[in-house]
C-alpha cells in the first residue's frame, strides 16, 4: 500500500478541512500502459480501459479477473456498466462502440459504428433505452439501444465534445461540454441545445486579481462534466483549473458556485452518489472533494444574491444565454470554499469514479500508469 500525503486546509472557522494519511492500495498486473477510462457495476466488479485496445475486468481484492484486446487496438475511452444488467459493459474505442458480457471477455456481443470521430463518452439514459456518445468532430449521437439505431445527431459544439452526461430522473435531457469552451443543456424532443454558456465570457473578471500584461491564463476548455442524482444540477470542470457549478431551472441554467480547484486542468469532476459531495481530479496531480451543497445553500439566501439574478435575468438571453450566472458568485466562492478532502495523488488524473469496494466508500483512480489506485472514503 502507498502512504498520501494529505495538505490540511483551514475553514473559515480556523480548522484543518482533513488531517489524516490516506492510504491507497494499486491494483497491477492488468494493463501495460496508460489506464484512460473506469467504470463499476452494483456488484463491485469494476472494468478499466486503456491505451492500444486494452479492455480489463476486476474483481473487489483488485484482481485481474479477464483481458481482451478490442480490435482495431484504438484507445479505450470510456466503459459503462449496465444498471438493469450489470454484466453488460459498453466500451468505446474509435468510431466504435463494442457490447460486452464481462463474465466472458472473448468477444463482443454487439458492436455500433454511428460516429464519424474517436468517441470521449458514453452515457446511458437512466430507463437505458438511450446510449449517447460525444466524439471529434463535436457531435453526440443517440442510439437507440432498442431499435439498435441513431435516432438523434446532436450537432452543435465547433470543436471536440469531450463529455456528454444523462440527467438522472429526466432520460429525454442531457449536458455535454466541449474544447470550444461551450456547456449546453439538451432536449432530445427539441434534438436541439435549449440553453448554451461559454466559459470564457466572464474571465475578464478574474478572481486571482486583474490581467497584467505578458500574463497567461489558460483558456476554459471544458474536460468533464458530471450531474448530481437529484438531476438538477451539474459540474463542469476546464483546463483554467475552474470548477462550475450549475442549476437546472426549466429549460434554462444558472450558474450557482465557480472556483479555483486546481493549479493546473481540472480533468475530472465526479459526483458522489445520492450525495451533493463532488470528486474533482486535475493535471495537478491532486485529488480533491468538496462540499458544495452548503456554499450554494448561502448564495440563495443572500440578499445580493437575488438583486443580481434579476438583473441577470433581465440581461440574458435564456436560450443562448452566454453566462446567466449572478454576478459575484464565483467570487464570493472562490474566497470561501475549500475542500473537504486533498490528495497528492502525483499523476495526472484520467479518470475518476465514486463506489463501494467491499461494502466501503471508495475513490478509483485513473492516470497515466498502468495501476488503478483505490482510496478508502470511510469517514464520509
Amino acid at each position: 500500500m502507498l502512504r498520501v500525503r494529505s495538505s490540511l486546509s483551514a475553514t473559515g472557522n480556523g480548522k484543518p478541512s482533513i488531517s489524516k494519511a490516506i492510504m491507497a492500495v494499486k491494483w497491477s498486473g492488468g494493463h501495460s500502459s496508460s489506464i484512460l477510462c473506469l467504470n463499476a457495476n452494483k456488484d463491485g466488479l469494476v472494468a478499466s480501459g486503456g491505451e492500444g485496445g486494452d479492455l480489463v475486468a476486476w474483481g473487489e481484492d483488485g484482481t485481474p479477473l479477464g483481458h481482451m484486446q478490442l480490435e482495431g487496438a484504438d484507445d479505450v475511452t470510456s466503459v459503462l456498466f449496465s444498471a438493469s444488467c450489470p454484466t453488460k459493459l459498453y466500451a468505446s474505442h474509435g468510431e466504435t462502440i463494442s457490447v460486452l458480457d464481462v463474465r466472458s471477455l472473448k468477444g463482443s456481443l454487439d458492436h455500433f459504428h454511428v460516429n464519424e470521430e474517436e468517441i470521449n463518452c458514453l452515457s446511458l439514459n437512466e430507463t437505458e433505452s438511450l446510449l449517447a456518445s460525444a466524439d471529434d468532430s463535436g457531435a453526440i449521437k443517440i442510439l437507440d439501444l432498442e431499435k439498435k439505431k441513431v435516432t438523434r445527431s446532436l450537432k452543435r459544439h465547433s470543436n471536440i465534445c469531450s463529455s456528454v452526461a444523462f440527467r438522472p430522473q429526466r432520460p429525454q435531457s442531457l449536458v455535454s461540454c466541449g474544447l470550444d469552451m461551450q456547456v449546453m443543456l439538451w432536449s432530445l424532443q427539441k434534438a436541439r441545445p435549449v440553453w448554451i454558456t461559454n466559459l470564457q465570457e466572464d474571465e475578464t473578471e478574474e478572481t486571482e486579481g486583474p490581467q497584467t500584461p505578458g500574463r497567461l491564463l489558460n483558456p476554459a476548455l471544458a474536460h468533464s462534466v458530471s450531474v448530481a442524482s437529484c438531476g438538477n444540477i451539474f459540474s463542469c470542470g476546464a483546463e483554467d483549473g475552474k470548477v462550475r457549478i450549475f442549476r437546472v431551472m426549466g429549460v434554462k441554467c444558472e450558474r450557482e458556485l465557480g472556483f479555483k480547484g486546481h493549479t493546473l486542468g481540472v480533468s475530472q469532476v465526479c459526483f458522489l452518489p445520492e450525495s451533493s459531495l463532488l470528486l474533482t481530479g486535475g493535471n495537478d496531480g491532486r485529488i480533491r472533494l468538496w462540499d458544495v451543497s452548503g456554499k450554494m445553500e448561502k448564495l440563495q439566501k443572500s440578499p445580493a444574491r437575488h438583486i443580481h439574478r434579476k438583473k441577470a435575468k433581465r440581461a440574458a438571453c435564456p436560450t443562448q444565454g452566454g453566462n446567466s450566472r449572478a454576478p459575484g458568485a464565483e467570487d464570493e466562492g472562490h474566497a470561501k470554499i475549500l475542500p473537504k478532502l486533498d490528495i497528492e495523488h502525483g499523476e495526472k488524473v484520467n479518470w475518476l469514479l465514486s463506489t463501494k469496494i467491499k461494502g466501503n466508500k471508495s475513490i478509483l483512480v485513473a492516470d497515466q500508469t498502468c495501476c488503478v489506485s483505490v482510496y478508502p472514503l470511510n469517514e464520509l
